[in-house]
């Protein structure tokens, strides 16, 4: 009986001790998630996650010791601006991997001195490339327009 009541008290202790390790643990996953908090934050699954980063030489995740993933906010920032490229952009495995050697090399001259300027150079190739679809979009709405109109004007004949 002994025993047991020694063994439920160490078990209690390792409960106790697990809970104020979670404290510690928040701070750091502050600065870094695991692999299904990045993938649920960016709205994708974790396997996909897992596909980019063996096509981007640029995404390169923490691995501990017990092979678990851990994203900073720098690799949130790379994986955030993959997912824009080929969600809303339209483009491939291969394009992407060339706009962000683009953006990072800074279109042919020395890499950005700075992750601050790294980010303001993919944000605002980010714009260029939405006003560019903006302005693509509203032409063909144009077009489509006429042409809805002309066929308008056939059929009140």
């Amino acid at each position: 009986m002994v025993r047991k009541s020694a063994w439920r008290l160490q078990s209690r202790r390792k409960k106790g001790n697990k809970s104020a390790d979670a404290g510690n643990s928040a701070t750091a996953s502050a600065k870094t998630l695991k692999i299904g908090e990045a993938a649920r934050l960016l709205g994708v699954e974790a396997y996909v996650l897992r596909f980019w980063e063996t096509q981007f030489p640029d995404l390169r995740p923490y691995h501990t010791a017990s092979k678990h993933r851990l994203y900073k906010p720098q690799d949130l920032e790379t994986l955030r601006l993959i997912k824009h490229l080929l969600y809303e952009e339209g483009f491939t495995i291969e394009g992407a991997r060339k706009r962000i050697r683009e953006l990072t090399t800074g279109n042919s001259g020395p890499k950005p001195a700075s992750a601050t300027s790294m980010k303001a150079d993919r944000a605002s190739a980010i714009d260029n490339a939405n006003h560019q679809v903006v302005a693509a979009d509203r032409q063909a709405l144009m077009e489509i327009r006429r042409d809805l109109e002309s066929i308008y004007q056939i059929l009140k004949h």
